[in-house]
This record gives structure tokens, sequence and C-alpha cells, in this order.
């Protein structure tokens, strides 16, 4: 009898085993996943206005991965953390980020984080999954505005500040950028429908929306832009094969009588370089004054690494001086290590322990020029230690012909400096 009962009780036990087992296995196929494929982002602001961009999730090596989407650019995340059903995508700039929940279609819905220095801003952000569409199209196209456009922003003090629109239009996608004398807006993405346009952005730390009327094929009136979580201004543009800004050279001057750049100031590992080192005596040297935090930085920083190994062997010597949100070493070279990590920089970063929010900061690190007034700014020194170029601002790739031009002043001037004895 006790036979009996033992087999009863093993199979009862091993029937029990299994449907524990199955009902296991179901419910870990019910935690949702982070799919591949397209998700259409949508960051919320305060005042409803949604700034939306598109991005596409893969596997690579074992892990996933995502790419942002803004026309021909694409920003590569690799850093996504996923636990049960909660999702964290650090971005590799601008010490940003997504903090998400995952349903069960895929969908993500949480916030995305940007740290200031100390300060930490949240805005709530949804992202779709298989949406393709960054804005709908409701009627076709009244008009074909592709081309350079003269473009007035108007902040809320009234300050207008000139810029210069390039745009591509084809049916009803829509893709450009606006170029200020500082840089450009990068990559942005949208659509035309019917008298409206609407064109967005997200770099991985700044997120922009632009909509506007077109009143006809050379007119643009009553545009809004949005950038972040408040920020708002209006704009107009007039077609203007002609548009231009003032050139970048002839922003920052050097000081009369003032002589040669002296500076020494530490590098991510904490170790001092000057300018006055031996590896830069009798050199052409290009300065890069630059912050993690600066997108258009993050366009020459990319710009100058994929050229570096032709103009070093060439014999240029490159050095960053960074301005970071802090004067706190430990707290820059933190937000400067992942910079350099995904530009794989060769040339030497600096720390020169003064905030970029310093209204001295010129005066107390080169006190041998006038006053930087924009990021990136681009020093050129001659063999002798002289200084002979200084260039505010930088055109991106998204800028099209105006990048072309920068990279061809970019080689006449230091072709010029390394031929002379």
């Amino acid at each position: 009898m006790k036979r009996k009962i033992l087999f009863h009780y093993k199979y009862a036990l091993v029937f029990y085993t299994a449907i524990f087992a199955a009902l296991s296995i179901h419910w870990v196929d019910k935690v949702p996943v982070l799919k591949n494929g397209t998700y259409q982002f949508n960051i919320i602001r305060p005042d409803g206005k949604q700034i939306v961009f598109n991005s596409i999730v893969k596997d690579s090596l074992g892990k996933k991965i995502l790419y942002v989407i803004n026309g021909s650019g694409r920003l590569l995340v690799d850093s996504i953390i996923t636990r049960k059903d909660s999702v964290f995508i650090q971005l590799p700039f601008f010490e940003s980020g997504f903090n998400a929940k995952l349903d069960d279609n895929g969908n993500l819905e949480g916030v995305w984080i940007k740290k200031y220095g100390s300060r930490e801003q949240t805005m709530p952000f949804t992202a779709i999954f298989n949406e393709q569409k960054r804005f709908p199209v409701t009627t076709s196209p009244s008009y074909n505005i592709t081309g350079r456009w003269a473009v007035n922003f108007k902040k809320e003090n009234n300050q207008v500040s000139e810029s210069v629109g390039e745009f591509t239009q084809k049916g009803s996608y829509f893709t450009g950028t606006f170029l200020l004398s500082s840089g450009d807006y990068g990559f942005l993405e949208g659509v035309v429908s019917g008298d409206s346009l609407y064109l967005s952005g997200f770099d991985g730390g700044n997120a922009f929306l632009f909509t506007a009327k077109i009143e006809d094929a050379h007119k643009i009136s009553g545009g809004k832009f949005y950038s972040g979580r408040q920020g708002v201004e209006e704009w107009t543009a007039e077609k203007d094969s002609k548009a231009s800004l003032p050139d970048g050279f002839n922003f920052t001057n050097v000081k009369p009588n003032a002589g040669k750049l002296n500076f020494s100031f530490p590098d991510l590992d904490g170790k001092k370089v000057s300018i006055n080192d031996e590896r830069y005596k009798n050199k052409v040297v290009v300065i890069q004054i630059l912050g993690s935090w600066c997108p258009n930085c993050m366009d020459e920083t990319k710009f100058i690494s994929d050229n570096y190994k032709t103009y070093h062997d060439k014999g240029i010597e490159f050095i960053g001086i960074a301005y970071e949100r802090t004067a706190d070493f430990e707290t820059s070279k933190k937000a400067l290590q992942p910079f350099k990590q995904r530009f794989n920089l060769q040339y030497p970063i600096l720390i020169p322990g003064v905030s970029v929010s310093d209204t001295l900061r010129t005066e107390k690190t080169l006190p041998q020029i006038e006053k930087i007034v924009a990021f990136p700014t681009t020093i050129f020194i001659d063999k002798k230690g002289e200084i002979r170029k200084i260039h505010s601002g930088f055109d991106g790739p998204a800028t099209g012909i105006h990048y072309t031009i920068f990279k061809k002043e970019f080689d006449e001037i230091t072709n010029e400096l390394l031929g002379e004895k």
C-alpha cells in the first residue's frame, strides 16, 4: 500500500512540476521585450508640443543598439540596458538618456533626463513601435520650397538674429537645416503638408521643432521654433539664393601686442600639457575650443578625428581645450570621456578649470585673444608660435555646400602654414 501511495505521489509530483514549468515558460514569454524595428519618439513639452524623431533598434554583437535618425544623419546609441519591463537608454553625449517602461506591444513610455552640470531636467516621452512616419501628411504640398532662404529668428525680448535656411523638398518629404554665425542646427527632417511645414531634430541632447506657414514659393511666415523644455522663438523667411552670414574669421581677433599663447592645462589623465612643450615647437598647431555640451563641437571633432591621420602625418598638431558646465575637474572629465571615446581622439583634450558660463573665461585662460564668442572656435598657429587665424563656429555636414567650403578653407590654411619656414 505504501509503495502504491509513493508511486502516485511521484507521478503527481512529476505532473505538477511539468505544469509549473509550463506556466513559468508562459510567464517568461509574457515579459515585454524591446523589439527590433522602427520607433517614433515623442518628447512632450509642458506646453503640449511634441518634438518628434525616428529611430531604428537592431541587434549587434549580442546586444541591442539604436540609431537616432534625422534625414541622412545617423547617431549610434550602443548603451541600452533592459531589466524585465524597464529600458535604460544612455545617449553617447550631453549626459542624457531615456528611462522607460515597455508594454506588451513593444511601446515605450517614460522620461528623458538631461544633466546641466549639477542641475537635472526631465521631460516625459513615448516611443511607438513600428511607426515609421515622423509627421502626418494630410494634403499634397502647395509649394516646393527647395533652396536657400534668409531667415530671421525673434526671441521673446524681440531680439532678432539672422540665419540662413538650406532646404530640400521632394514631394512631401522635407529636410534641411538653419545656419547661425556660431554653427547650425544639424540634420533636420520633416514634411510639407498643404501650406504647412514641420521640421524636427534630435541629436542626443537637443530637441528641436520648427513649424510655419508657406505663403508661396518665396515667403514663409508665422514660424515657431520650439527648443527643449521651454524655448520658443518666432521666425520668418524670404527665399534668397545669395543669403549669407558674416565670415567666421571676422569675429575674434588677437589683442594688440598680446604676444604668443602661453597656457598649461591638465588633460583627461591629469597630466599638464603646455603649448610650450617640445612636441609643439616649430609645428603648425590647431587649437580647438569646444565643450562636450556643444552639438557643433561634436561635428567639428568628428571632422578633425576623421582627418587626423592625414593632417598629423603632414606635421600638424592638435589640442582641444574644453570649457564645460562646471569648473570641477572630475565632473568635467566624466562628461568628456564619452566624447573622447566615441570619436577615438588621438590628440589631447585639456580642462582649463573655468566653466563655460564664466564671463571672464577668455581672460582667465587665453588672455592673448579677444572674447570667445562661439563654440567651437578654431585657432591656427604657425611654426613660429604666432596666431595666424581664428575661426568662430562650424558649419557641419548638414549644411551641404557650406561644409564643403569650410573643409576647403581648412585645407588651404593648414597647407599654407605648412609651406612656411
